[in-house]
């Protein structure tokens, strides 16, 4: 009798690694060491950036730069298996070139937040340069009958005519992002806007730093920790009884002339996720990127920094 119970266990054991390879596309799990992730599947010769997972973890998207555009590009794991990455249509087939990366999606996977660009509404036609000059904003899609439909602009107190980015939803749909919109405090600061009825937004509450000059890039579902960057390296904080704790720098042994970004956690918060990419020196920001690549790791390496 001991010997089928043992068996019986060893077998769930078995399945339940093949399905947690499986649902990351076969990848064996990091340990505290980074590794690349998904190559040839999320990481190929494009340049890509933030994965996310949906909460119950049925659905990925990345972002791809793909004929000058940022691309949200999709997969569902439908019958026990990922269906083929595509790319998510955000904005009318007028529009050729575009911005739509950072992803974040609200609990019960039905809307999607994130930055974009649409040219349309300023100018029918723009060059790569002149995209990533326009002030990004936060944009919203629903998923109707299965589908992610185009995107619309979100309301006017969270997308201004001034910078947006960062986006991310808690789990009571509450959004967390920064804006460089004219404040007291001036420069770019970290905002809230409590989620209401309706797809709507209280106004967004300023919140102030952590430590001195080290943004918000990353809040928890349930608000009880936030990742920030500061010189381009990561730290992390957690609220004690409505206090945050003292910054403690994410160990990942960052490489000279990469730019570390974009963090995000898994679902079940066992992964860290982070973009890292490399620029020419002769050229600033996103026009000048040559290298962007996607890497995750075990979730401990910030746990026991607590």
């Amino acid at each position: 009798m001991n010997k089928i119970v043992s068996f019986f266990i060893l077998f769930l054991i078995i399945t339940s690694c093949k399905n947690n390879t499986e649902l990351y596309f076969n990848q064996e799990p990091p340990s505290t060491t980074p590794e690349l992730f998904a190559p040839s599947m999320i990481n190929t010769d494009s340049v890509e950036l933030n994965v996310v997972f949906n909460n119950d973890h049925t659905e990925i998207f990345f972002s791809r730069i793909v004929d000058k555009s940022f691309v949200i590009h999709h997969a569902e794991w439908i019958k026990g298996k990922w269906t083929d990455i595509k790319p998510l249509k955000m904005y009318h087939d007028s529009v050729l070139l575009s911005v739509a990366c950072d992803p974040t999606i609200t609990k019960d996977g039905k809307t999607m937040y994130f930055l974009g660009v649409d040219p349309s509404l300023y100018a029918n036609d723009v060059s790569k340069e002149e995209l990533y000059k326009i002030p990004p904003d936060i944009y919203m899609s629903k998923k109707v009958n299965g589908k992610w439909e185009l995107a619309t602009k979100v309301e006017f107190s969270v997308s201004t005519e001034y910078i947006e980015t960062y986006p991310v939803v808690t789990g009571n749909g509450s959004l967390y992002f920064r804006s460089n919109r004219p404040s007291k405090k001036g420069r770019m600061n970290t905002y809230r806007a409590q989620a209401l009825q309706g797809d709507k937004f209280d106004k967004p509450s300023i919140l102030m730093d952590i430590e001195e000059n080290a943004p918000i890039v990353y809040i928890s579902s349930d608000e009880s920790y936030a990742i920030t960057n500061k010189e381009g390296r990561f730290q992390i904080s957690f609220n004690e009884n409505g206090k945050w704790t003292k910054l403690r720098e994410i160990p990942l042994s960052y490489e000279k002339d990469w730019r570390y970004y974009c963090p995000y956690m898994s679902s079940d918060e066992k992964y860290f996720f982070f973009s890292r990419k490399l620029n020419n020196p002769e050229k600033k920001g996103w026009a000048g990127v040559e290298k962007g690549e996607v890497y995750w790791v075990s979730a401990d390496i910030l746990f026991k920094l607590k």
